[in-house]
């Protein structure tokens, strides 16, 4: 009877087996959850914190400057005509469009329909979230150029507000002090004086840290007194300009350059590297080098600065009118259809952009560094010694 009860055993057929092999559930429906790994969804957050204007039938957009002008004593007598100085004077600054930009995906149409999940709204969404990547990465650099630059306005014997360089601690070298949270505090008030000393409007006063930047900081709220908030809670965990230090509300972006990279940076401390370990399997997107995007690159028709430009690079605080964005194609979706999709059995998912980013008013832009002494120089200057760049008064 033992024998008998073995051999049925061993005869038993298994209905999930493929052919009889061991896998006893290989042909079991695999049930799909209805739900899909996003991979790393950018939240494109620049577009509404600058000046943002629409062009047509044009190649740039201009904006005009106007200084300040004086006051003086009138003497009996004198006829009114005008300052003698020419004031106010005036100055221009150009935006132009880029390249077109695109992001496009080809969908075989019998992939389509095999496929047991809606595959078109999910590739729409990753072409979307690529263009706003390339978005915001641009004019946080536009923002950065701005913090560094002089006015506009540079008529003899005016002298109009530049950008604002902070270092974030007084240590020169220590790159990590990018991540103390009581030293971006004070930072975070140095820079609010900058602005009001500038005449900056309270108005649309934002910071952009990095993630860990942020969630160092927030860590203090309830805690540091200097902070002060709106909310409590969850709000205060996803970054969307709940906290707030001295009127400047806080974000945090993967797109804002950090020494060199976007967004963070991992590896040994040196004074270009703030010396946080990586916590393994980021994926090779996470801390994705800065790239060179100088007007001399293909399709760039802007200047937003080489690589080594951000070696220093921190966080940005600005005011809306820092910078602007000039949009010729705002950010849309196009997809093939008729004879072309019949011809290549499928349809081509193409997501563009036509726009243009650069700093307005260089008074409103202030960049934090830290890793050195010396504050990074202008777009396209060689850093020296004493170059303390951006200022401008």
């Amino acid at each position: 009877m033992a024998q008998q009860n073995s051999t049925l055993t061993t005869a038993l057929t298994r209905a999930g087996s493929l052919n009889g092999a061991a896998d006893s559930r290989a042909l079991y429906l695999k049930m799909f959850s209805g739900e899909m790994f996003k991979g790393f969804e950018y939240n494109a957050i620049a577009r509404d914190l600058v000046m943002k204007r629409t062009l047509k039938n044009g190649k740039s957009l201009q904006f005009i400057y106007t200084g300040r002008t004086t006051a003086e004593f009138h003497t009996p007598g004198n006829a009114i005509l005008g300052n003698t100085d020419g004031a106010p004077p005036v100055a221009e600054k150009t935006i132009t469009i880029d390249d077109l930009l695109i992001s496009s995906a080809f969908l075989y149409d019998l992939d389509e329909t095999l496929a047991h999940y809606e595959l078109r709204g999910e590739i729409s969404k990753k072409i979307g979230y690529a263009l706003a990547q390339k978005y915001d990465r641009l004019i946080f650099r536009a923002v950065t150029r701005g913090a560094r630059a002089k006015s506009p306005v540079q008529k003899t014997g005016f002298v109009e507000p530049g950008g604002t360089q902070i270092r974030v601690g007084s240590s020169g070298t220590a790159a990590s002090d990018a991540y103390d949270p009581t030293k971006l505090v004070t930072a975070f008030y140095d820079a609010a004086a900058a602005l009001d000393e500038k005449g900056v409007s309270q108005d649309g006063r934002v910071g952009v840290l990095n993630p860990r930047q942020y969630h160092a900081l927030i860590q203090q709220v309830g805690e540091n007194g200097l902070i002060n908030r709106d909310d409590q809670g969850d709000a205060r965990q996803r970054g969307n300009g709940i906290v707030e230090i001295a009127g400047i509300k806080i974000y945090k972006s993967m797109n804002i350059p950090f020494f060199g990279n976007y967004g963070t940076k991992y590896g040994t401390g040196s004074a270009t590297n703030p010396g946080i370990a990586s916590p393994q399997n980021t994926g090779d997107f996470v801390g994705e080098a800065v790239e060179d995007a100088r007007n001399n690159q293909a399709g760039i028709n802007n200047d937003y600065g080489n690589a080594a430009n951000f070696n220093n690079s921190c966080g940005l605080i600005f005011q809306k009118e820092a910078a602007g964005v000039v949009e010729a194609v705002g950010p849309q979706v196009q997809v093939t259809s008729g004879d072309v999709s019949v011809v290549y059995q499928g349809d081509v998912i193409l997501g563009r952009l036509a726009m243009g980013a650069d700093y307005l008013n260089p008074a409103c832009a202030v960049e934090l560094f830290a890793g050195t002494a010396t504050a990074p120089a202008q777009f396209g200057t060689v850093q020296t010694a004493t170059n303390n760049a951006g200022y401008g008064g």
